[in-house]
């Protein structure tokens, strides 16, 4: 699965040693770039991953990630670990922003103006134009 956002929040990084060895993770937070902007917490594992990727808080990325849940006493909890992540360029960035905002109709004035149908006059405005006075709707 894939997702595009601004990242937000970087996350203190956390590491410590298990029987493999040492190991270092870090949760970093995006915001994607829509009309109902929604928000994701994602992990990077792996020391040699967290340099590669170097990922610093603003900057446009896309995210490659896969969903697992695990069990503990009883309940579920969802995890979210990014297996690659690449920075978008502003450009492409700003495109992607005005595509989806476009195709959702906001922001373009000319849509808005074509949602709706040309103004009716009501039964009561036309009486009025024949030179009708009385008050009855009817």
């Amino acid at each position: 699965m894939e997702i595009q956002g601004k990242v937000i929040a970087v996350l203190p990084e956390r590491s410590g040693v298990s029987a493999r060895g040492e190991w270092k993770s870090q949760t970093y937070v995006i915001e994607t770039q829509e009309q109902y902007p929604k928000k994701m917490a994602f992990d990077v594992f792996g020391a040699d991953r967290l340099a590669q990727f170097n990922i610093h808080s603003g900057e446009v990325i896309n995210v490659s990630f896969d969903i697992d849940a695990h069990e503990y006493q009883g309940r579920y909890f969802n995890q979210i670990r990014a297996w690659n992540v690449t920075k978008v360029s502003q450009q492409a960035a700003q495109q992607a922003m005005a595509s989806s905002a476009n195709a959702a109709g906001v922001a373009n004035p000319t849509n808005q103006q074509n949602l709706f149908p040309p103004e009716q006059q009501s039964a009561q405005q036309q009486a009025q134009q024949r030179g009708n006075s009385d008050d009855l709707p009817f």
